[in-house]
């Protein structure tokens, strides 16, 4: 009889490993990120006028022309989202998407499953739908909340396909006013494509 114990022993012990876990199935999300980098190189390599206007709080805007090579530095605030084709970035965000009729676009949205836990609240992209030439990323919507000890800033930044980018900074610190930031950048805006 003893023998019996020890040898069903290690059988029992090995049955909780034998189950079978589910396993979520792998998230493919659009990387926003890529999108964005195919936009910087296309610019990079260009030969738009690119303006860039600067506007803080209720002061004038200030406008200038700034060379290609400065354009990436430019759009830095987009190039350090997240990844979202990396899994390990992907398995900490969710995504919804629906089709908006009102302005015929497919809006797909990515939130953090743990909006304390990320800088990037919200990616979001506005597709146009054709089923003759596929499907077109016309706007990426991105919001950014970045809190220290000292300020609190919130960044909504607004990238328009093959035209512009604008990035719209507010930042908070203790006992001070809030002050913001607007900073749009254009290189093909008025033109037809």
């Amino acid at each position: 009889m003893k023998k019996y114990l020890v040898l069903s022993l290690p059988f029992i012990l090995a049955l909780p490993a034998c189950k079978s876990k589910k396993k979520e199935p792998e998230k493919k999300y659009v990387s926003v990120l890529s999108l964005i980098e195919s936009q910087v190189a296309h610019v990079d390599t260009s030969l738009y006028s690119i303006i860039k206007i600067e506007q803080t709080d209720s002061l004038p805007p200030d406008t200038t022309y700034i060379p290609r090579e400065e354009f990436r530095t430019a759009a830095k605030d987009f190039l350090s989202i997240p990844d979202l084709s990396d899994k390990k970035v992907a398995k900490r965000y969710k995504e919804e998407t629906m089709f908006d009729q009102t302005i015929n676009r497919v809006v797909i949205t990515y939130t953090p499953e743990n909006p304390s836990g990320e800088e990037i609240q919200k990616q979001e992209l506005l597709v146009t739908p054709n089923a003759a030439t596929g499907d077109k990323v016309n706007n990426i919507i991105i919001n950014r909340v970045i809190g220290n000890r000292d300020s609190l800033k919130k960044q909504n930044m607004l990238w328009l396909m093959d035209k512009s980018f604008q990035v719209a900074t507010t930042l908070q610190k203790p006992g001070k006013p809030e002050k913001i930031t607007t900073v749009k950048v254009t290189w093909n805006e008025g033109y037809d494509q």
